[in-house]
C-alpha cells in the first residue's frame, strides 16, 4: 500500500496522551532522516511518557490516541522489540561481562562472525577507539563508554533513534565532543531522531526543531 509519508522519517500523527482524564500532551510531528527533534520541559510534563509511547512501553495508567509511522509504516501496534528504534540513555548501560566488541556485537543482526568483527573494528576506528575491542567496559573512561554505547545502537541498524538525556553525565568538554560525534553519526546514517534533554546547549547543538512541553494543570 502506497504512503505519502517521507522515506527515512518518524511521524507522530494526532497523538494525545492522557492520565486519569487529564490531557498530558498532544503532538503532530514529522522528523526526517538526519534531523533531530528536541523535547524539553519540566518534570511531569510528559517527556518520559512520550518516549515510553514511542517504544511501545506506555504504562497502563496512561491512555494514548494517535499513530506512529516509521519510514511510512504504521508501527503503532508493533511490539517494542520489533520497532527498529534505537535508544541511547544517559548511562552507557554496557554489559560488564562482555568486552567492548562483545557489547557492540550483542545488538547486531546475526551474520558471519568475521564480517561482524570487521564492521566492529572499523566502527571503533571511526570514533577514535581503534584497538580497544578486547577491553572491558569498566576500564574505559566515561566518554569512551558513551562512544561504545553509541556504536552498539548504530550497528544494531535502527531506523530511528531516541536520545534520553544522553550527555547529562559528561563534563562540559566531553559533553561537547560526544554530542558532536553523536549528531555527526546520526546525519551520516540519515536517521530521524528525538532527543529529550534539560540542557539548552544540547538543543542548540542539535540544530533542529525544539518543543517545550508544559506541566498539565490539575483541576482543583
Amino acid at each position: 500500500m502506497s504512503s505519502s509519508f517521507e522515506i527515512n522519517s518518524l511521524q507522530i500523527k494526532s497523538l494525545t496522551i492522557m492520565r486519569q482524564q487529564t490531557p498530558l500532551l498532544s503532538l503532530n510531528e514529522t522528523i526526517i532522516g538526519g534531523d533531530v527533534l528536541t523535547i524539553m520541559g519540566p518534570s511531569g510534563s510528559g517527556k518520559s511518557t512520550l518516549l515510553n509511547w514511542l517504544t511501545g512501553m506506555l504504562p497502563k495508567e496512561f491512555q494514548a490516541d494517535g499513530q506512529l509511522y516509521l519510514n511510512g509504516e504504521n508501527i503503532t501496534q508493533v511490539v517494542s522489540y520489533r520497532r527498529n528504534i534505537g535508544l541511547l540513555f544517559q548511562d552507557a548501560l554496557l554489559f560488564s561481562h562482555l568486552s567492548v566488541a562483545g557489547n557492540i556485537a550483542f545488538a547486531m543482526p546475526k551474520g558471519d562472525s568475521k564480517t561482524r568483527a570487521i564492521k566492529i573494528n572499523q566502527a571503533l576506528s571511526d570514533v577514535g577507539l581503534a584497538g580497544l575491542e578486547n577491553r572491558q567496559p569498566e576500564s574505559l573512561s566515561g566518554g569512551q563508554q558513551a562512544r561504545v554505547a553509541l556504536l552498539r545502537v548504530l550497528l544494531s541498524q535502527p531506523k530511528a533513534i531516541l536520545l534520553d538525556e544522553p550527555f547529562s553525565k559528561l563534563d562540559s568538554q566531553l559533553r561537547q565532543e560526544t554530542r558532536q560525534l553523536v549528531f555527526e553519526q546520526i546525519r551520516q546514517h540519515q536517521l530521524p531522531v528525538i532527543m529529550v534533554t534539560h540542557d539548552e546547549s544540547d538543543a542548540i547543538a542539535a540544530n533542529g526543531k525544539v518543543l517545550h512541553l508544559k506541566t498539565p494543570q490539575q483541576d482543583i
